[in-house]
């Protein structure tokens, strides 16, 4: 029986990729899928898709994005701060810890600290742009402390550039997007898409 890969482009300083994570990881499981991680430098992908930076975007766009946030945190019951302390924040150094860990330690551990890096922004009022942070959050993952110093390594540099490069390739334009043999769906709330395609409802019978 063949996997089905779902290809997972993401942002670590992103809220709906925090609202969206940990469904992302029950839907695949349930479904047998493996998920390929692919994070990406959002300031690299901005500019080639169109999308602007959140400061830069219309005052009613920026007061309508806060009211989605609060509704889908309530709805998915997913604790959000929709203004946290530390944001804007820098997230190079988080994306590429996280693919550090994938390249050590696979998919499943580099899930996890994803999920407690986009908690630590957007629930726990931490700076992810701190490496004293990022290093606590490997601890809590039961994550070796040298994977901060892998982090800094021309390989891990290469991962984030080349995950960048292919979600542009892609056709990727925002945070979170979840790729299926090439089929795109963009934001959390496509999840439901996404299950959808991994496992077709049945076709009702004829009459």
């Amino acid at each position: 029986m063949t996997t089905t890969t779902i290809d997972y482009y993401f942002a670590p300083q992103s809220p709906w990729s925090y609202l969206g994570h940990q469904r992302l990881s029950d839907i695949a499981a349930a479904h047998g899928a493996s998920v390929r991680l692919h994070v990406m430098d959002l300031g690299q992908v901005f500019p080639v898709s169109g999308g602007l930076p959140l400061a830069k975007r219309a005052p009613q766009r920026q007061a309508y994005r806060l009211v989605e946030l609060e509704r889908f945190s309530r709805w998915l019951g997913v604790p959000l701060n929709p203004q946290p302390k530390f944001f804007p924040v820098p997230a190079d150094d988080a994306a590429r810890l996280i693919l550090a860990v994938d390249q050590a330690d696979g998919t499943g551990a580099a899930m996890k600290l994803a999920g407690a890096v986009m908690r630590a922004v957007w629930a726990d009022e931490r700076n992810i742009a701190d490496p004293a942070t990022l290093g606590a959050l490997l601890a809590e993952q039961g994550l070796a402390a040298a994977r901060l110093d892998d982090a800094r390594s021309p390989a891990v540099q290469a991962r984030y550039e080349a995950d960048t490069r292919q979600a542009i390739e892609a056709g990727v334009f925002g945070a979170p997007s979840y790729l299926i043999d090439g089929e795109i769906f963009w934001g959390q709330d496509r999840l439901d898409f996404v299950e959808r395609r991994l496992k077709p409802l049945q076709q009702p019978r004829e009459q």
